[in-house]
């Protein structure tokens, strides 16, 4: 039987991933703030609402972590792979993920988010 529970993996993993997609979000902010397009209000906004969306996810992760005493923390790291130290009541479990995979699910993430603050829009 496993240390963490199962449910409780996602929301470790969006300690992991979410932080990502804000950041990429952050700087695409800038780079279309910067550019030389002639109507930046559209992508500006567009990025700002999948942030608010990140954001919001983030913090109802936050809270249930808090609830059931539990954190990650980024641990060593390679050009393959990075790993993640999850603890969750008492128990640790150290994850090895792949950086390629990370970079594939902050993808993945960015275009569900997009997609979200396109309906809200």
């Amino acid at each position: 039987m496993p240390l963490i529970p199962e449910e409780s993996i996602p929301y470790l993993e969006n300690m992991i991933y979410l932080p990502m997609v804000l950041t990429i979000l952050e700087k695409d902010r800038m780079i279309f703030e910067q550019a030389p397009f002639k109507l930046k209000r559209p992508y500006i906004s567009m990025v700002e609402e999948a942030a608010k969306q990140v954001q919001k996810e983030l913090k109802e992760t936050h809270i249930y972590m808090r609830r059931h005493s539990m954190k990650v923390l980024r641990g060593e790291g390679d050009d393959m792979f990075t790993e993640y130290v999850f603890f969750h009541g008492g128990y640790e479990e150290h994850r090895r993920y792949l950086n390629v995979r990370l970079r594939n699910r902050v993808e993945e993430l960015l275009s569900i988010y997009f997609a979200l603050a396109e309906k809200i829009r």
